[in-house]
């Protein structure tokens, strides 16, 4: 089944003609249970296009043109309550850097246990023993509940970022970098701890990032964007063995995990 269904999307941060749009004409879909990884250096794009998606744009930037649709919905056009219901529960975003993302001044235990009481998912009484289950899934014990973001390492925020991510099993999840500034072996641990999440809820995954042999041990499919367009796409393996495009070709030249091997191309949970 189509979840994410992408048309002609276009962003502009200025409407000046003579200043490219961020995003140009992106058209792409996901399906349940699939993970696409966008791909491409930064400023190219690719965050752009998953706040679009989001509908978490901030002005100036706004979509001039284009279609997003979700699990056959079309959520381009929708503001407000109903785009604050259909966030984390119907689809979900792990961001870049989650040492900036969690909320410093509450506990861990009450930034998970906000997403069920916004959504109206459970009463008080059951909140702890859901939050535990959480932090269950993400390999982190029920004393994380109790501590406060200043008291986690990288990788744990990280975790705490996929746990609340994946909370209501959206039936889309995107993950802009999940792995940056972390180390090589956290890195494989947090994506291995995406990708089991991403196969419980078998949510539609699409991965934002710029790392070519992260991507080839993680997703079926990759994007690359350049510029702010998708120059191509494909099977993982199609793309990494035989990239049609220069661009493509120069960020599969320059990936220095590619020579761990590609005989799986979903190597970090497989």
């Amino acid at each position: 089944m189509t979840v994410l269904s992408i048309d002609d999307l276009t962003v502009r941060y200025v409407d000046d003609p003579d200043v490219p749009p961020a995003v140009y004409s992106v058209s792409f879909e996901v399906t349940s249970g699939e993970r696409l990884g966008l791909v491409g250096e930064s400023g190219s794009g690719k965050t752009t296009t998953a706040l679009a998606i989001m509908r978490l744009i901030k002005p100036p930037a706004r979509i001039v043109s284009g279609r997003i649709r979700l699990s056959g919905r079309d959520i381009t056009g929708l503001g407000g309550s109903e785009l604050r219901a259909l966030r984390l529960s119907s689809m979900s975003y792990v961001p870049q850097g989650a040492m900036n993302s969690l909320n410093p001044v509450l506990t861990v235990g009450e930034q998970i246990a906000d997403g069920m009481l916004d959504h109206d998912r459970t009463s008080r009484s059951r909140l702890p023993s859901i939050v535990d289950d959480a932090l269950r899934a993400v390999g982190l014990g029920s004393e994380v509940a109790r501590m406060f973001p200043h008291e986690l390492s990288g990788g744990m925020k990280q975790r705490v970022c996929i746990a609340i991510g994946s909370l209501l099993n959206p039936d889309l999840l995107i993950a802009d970098e999940p792995t940056s500034a972390l180390d090589v072996i956290t890195q494989m641990e947090v994506m291995s701890i995406l990708g089991a999440r991403q196969r419980a809820t078998n949510s539609a995954m699409l991965l934002i990032g710029h790392d070519m042999g992260l991507m080839a041990q993680f997703v079926d499919r990759i994007a690359v964007m350049l510029r702010g367009e998708i120059v191509e796409i494909g099977p993982t393996r199609e793309i990494i063995n035989a990239p049609r495009h220069e661009h493509t070709h120069s960020l599969v030249s320059n990936a220095a995990a590619l020579h761990h091997g590609l005989s799986a191309t979903t190597a970090p949970d497989a």
